[in-house]
């Protein structure tokens, strides 16, 4: 029988919910490109209760125990005393979240003779060494889709919060002031803006969808330029290197998956090429933007804003920067993971679970690595390399801040 590691956020600090918000959820069974929601053959959940933290254990324990699998659910996930670090030694599958990753680096692939999938509760699976994975013959497989629109909104979202200065405006209110000429100082419209998007895959498209509606004007860069239909549809103009496509924008949204050709794309001369001015969002992941350059941008009035939910080590360090830059709209990283994504992704899981303990075929959209080689959506989304880079740096989050 095997043994599964799962590294999950944690908890709320009052408990795991015993009521929510909603009775239910809207149900998904499909996405814009004609794939399926996941299809397990069953699942042991409700929709709609939180399934990401600890004690929510993607609602997988009843199934594994009952099929004779250890299942090891912790949030200890960095350094050489985390309970990850002493469990992976064993461990035949590690189920990790974009959210709280458990990052799978070359070292600790060497310590786990036994690892045979890497599976990701969600999309992106950046912070597995990859090309590690292919020399050991690791599967690595993600729940493709399941939280695209999630991400799309979140976008869509620090988008119209930062152009329309919302978050200070909000502020003014609970400080009980009602300074109007404070909030509209740094507020615009979004209307007859130039958007574009790095990369225009799942979620890309599915922002430049949600933002049409709003008269803006939009571009896009992506290796893999979209149906001429499309770009009829939505109006789009199309870049054939980000270089050229960022001058011409007053907003910018960050889309495309992190690997060695994207890593640190938006750097201090990147950021000087964008309009003065102008509004990064980035959703994909923290380590595509160079830190450093992000707050000097911000300082200088170079940009106007910054937002996102994406950081690199994750979780940041407590004293980081980022969380006290001027004009920025940061949140920890959740766009992917409300609770009506949780749904989907924990049901993914489940549904991959299923295939590789009954000898099936993992659909091909979920695989990044498979027999040794990029494989699925990996071929087609990621370069091989290595972005774990950096990764022990997560371990400080539970220091002190001097």
């Amino acid at each position: 029988m095997a043994k599964v590691v799962c590294v999950l956020y944690e908890d709320p600090e009052d408990g795991h919910p015993t009521s929510y918000a909603r009775d239910d959820i809207p149900e998904i069974t499909g996405y814009a490109d004609g794939q399926t929601a996941p299809t397990p053959k069953s699942i042991d959940f409700t929709p709609g209760e939180l399934l990401g933290s600890k004690s929510g254990e993607l609602g997988l324990r009843k199934y594994l125990e009952s099929n004779g699998h250890e299942f090891v659910v912790t949030t200890s996930k960095d350094g050489p005393n985390s309970v990850l670090e002493k469990e992976i030694e064993a461990a035949e599958i590690v189920i990790s979240q974009p959210f709280w990753p458990a990052y799978i680096t070359e070292e600790r692939m060497a310590k786990a003779p036994n690892l045979k999938l890497a599976l990701t509760a969600g999309i992106g699976s950046d912070h597995v060494d990859l090309s590690a994975a292919m020399e050991r013959g690791v599967t690595v497989a993600e729940v493709t889709f399941c939280n695209s629109i999630s991400v799309a909104e979140h976008v869509v979202m620090q988008i119209l919060s930062l152009v329309r200065n919302y978050i200070p405006s909000y502020q003014w209110v609970v400080k009980g002031g009602w300074n109007i000429a404070d909030c509209v100082a740094r507020s615009y419209d979004l209307e007859g803006m130039h958007v574009g998007t790095v990369a225009a895959g799942r979620i890309g498209l599915a922002v430049l969808r949600r933002l049409h509606p709003f008269e803006v004007k939009l571009h896009y860069y992506d290796r893999h330029r979209l149906p001429a239909e499309v770009e009829e549809e939505l109006n789009l103009v199309w870049h054939d290197t980000v270089e050229d496509m960022v001058p011409h924008c007053d907003v910018i949204t960050i889309n495309c998956p992190l690997h060695p050709e994207t890593e640190h794309l938006f750097d201090a001369q990147m950021l000087k090429r964008m309009k003065r001015g102008s509004y990064l969002i980035n959703t994909a992941r923290g380590k595509i933007c160079d830190r450093q350059a992000i707050v000097d941008a911000l300082e200088s009035g170079q940009l106007a804003g910054y937002a996102g939910d994406v950081w690199f080590p994750q979780p940041p360090e407590r004293d980081l920067p980022w969380r006290s830059m001027p004009n920025h709209g940061m949140t920890p990283h959740i766009s992917g993971t409300s609770l009506s994504a949780q749904a989907r992704y924990a049901a993914g899981v489940r549904e991959i679970l299923e295939c590789y303990f009954e000898g099936r075929p993992i659909r091909d959209e979920y695989l990044i690595v498979e027999g040794g080689k990029l494989a699925g959506t990996g071929a087609k989304s990621y370069s091989e390399g290595n972005a774990t880079g950096g990764s022990e740096d997560a371990a400080k989050f539970s220091e002190p801040a001097e």
